[in-house]
């Protein structure tokens, strides 16, 4: 499975130009259920507004306004006018790895995809990389995960690696957490729970490594 952003995003999201009014941008962003949308002049980025922003211009309930009255002063505003012009982004060509760690550090739920020469391509979300994760790690078809307390030195792995070798047991991928103490937490995920299994943690037990937690997920 691929982990570029180019082949998890949505491609051709659904924008406004900045000439539209707030009335045509309101109406279509309810009825697609939208909270943000981007704004799309020639082909190229230029800002982003949301539900707050128009809510934010947009006469009080309270108002004695007829509905005629409303439209008609929704119509003299466009989203330029509302519009945020400083826009976050992400390149097509970067990792899915690269974009989350952009969300987490913007706090931003979703970035716009762009091209070499600035053009939107898609648009990507925090559910779209969840949703990779749980693919590549397969949770869906069920895993087997052990939790390890292991010393940082050399040789950790391979010694690890051969125990589950030996009894016939594939390994389906290792993810290491500094711990503390110049300790690591190393992740093991097998496929499904494997037989043989209980043994394993006798003898991964008796090698000295911590067994901290286990699990079935799936």
């Amino acid at each position: 499975m691929s982990m570029f952003v180019a082949s998890r995003m949505t491609k051709h999201p659904i924008s406004v130009t900045s000439d539209a009014t707030i009335q045509q941008a309101d109406r279509l962003m309810k009825k697609h259920k939208f909270h943000r949308m981007l704004v799309v002049d020639n082909g190229k980025l230029v800002g982003y507004f949301s539900d707050r922003d128009i809510m934010r211009v947009a006469p009080s309930p309270a108002t004695t306004l007829s509905k005629f009255e409303i439209r008609s002063l929704l119509d003299k505003i466009s989203v330029r006018d509302i519009m945020h012009d400083e826009v976050i982004t992400v390149n097509e060509s970067a990792t899915i790895e690269e974009a989350a760690l952009i969300m987490y550090q913007n706090k931003v739920g979703g970035l716009p995809v762009v091209s070499d020469v600035g053009a939107v391509v898609g648009i990507i979300t925090a559910t779209d990389i969840l949703k990779t994760f749980i693919k590549v790690m397969g949770l869906i078809g069920g895993k087997t995960r052990l939790t390890l307390e292991v010393d940082n030195k050399v040789g950790v792995m391979a010694e690890i690696t051969k125990i589950f070798a030996d009894n016939g047991i594939n390994i389906d991928s290792f993810i290491t957490c500094r711990h503390k103490n110049n300790r690591y937490e190393l992740v093991v995920r097998l496929d499904e729970r494997p037989e043989g299994f209980d043994d394993i943690k006798k003898i991964l037990g008796e090698r000295g490594y911590k067994i901290v937690h286990s699990v079935n997920i799936g």
